[in-house]
């Protein structure tokens, strides 16, 4: 029996190395999720909160249009306006209409967000390297490549699925 078997208690095999592969890797981020969640739940933020805050502190003062940062996120979000709303009735971020384009919006972090996001860079990186403990140095490397090797083979994946489904229309 897998250790991933054994932590969640199944009693019968997975199909394919892939399916195992695939659970162990939805459980190990969900770990992580839970670890980040400590650090950010005090501050009343959810992770895709603190995602969107990094994504604007790195634009600058120039800030971002709302379709950029939906397409810098980690994860996929289809809800990024009720996202930025929620940052903006926390005052973390402001929100301007393009007066070239009026459909644009420019989303940026305001001087709380920025103090805020700052604030929890280090308590986020403590959780993630303590998370991330058990592997060495080489093995994060490794990691990190498997992990970019699967993403590509997954977006390859859904392109193609996605081509597939529209030319069944």
């Amino acid at each position: 029996m897998s250790s991933i078997q054994h932590e969640l208690k199944q009693t019968r095999p997975f199909s394919s190395k892939g399916e195992e592969a695939g659970v162990a890797l939805l459980r190990t981020a969900d770990l992580l999720r839970r670890s980040m969640a400590t650090v950010l739940g005090p501050h009343d933020l959810t992770e895709q909160q603190y995602n969107v805050l990094r994504i604007l502190r790195g634009a600058g003062e120039r800030g971002l249009p709302t379709l950029d940062i939906a397409e810098r996120m980690i994860e996929e979000t289809p809800g990024i306006t009720r996202l930025i709303d929620r940052l903006e009735a926390k005052e973390l971020v402001t929100r301007e209409r393009c007066k070239v384009d009026r459909r644009r919006v420019y989303c940026r972090i305001t001087r709380a967000g920025a103090d805020l996001v700052n604030a929890l860079d280090r308590p986020m990186l403590e959780g993630v390297d303590a998370a991330m403990g058990g592997l060495k140095k080489r093995e994060l490397v490794e990691l990190v490549g498997l992990l970019e090797r699967a993403r590509e083979s997954m977006n390859q994946s859904l392109i193609n699925l996605r081509a597939a489904t529209a030319s069944r229309r």
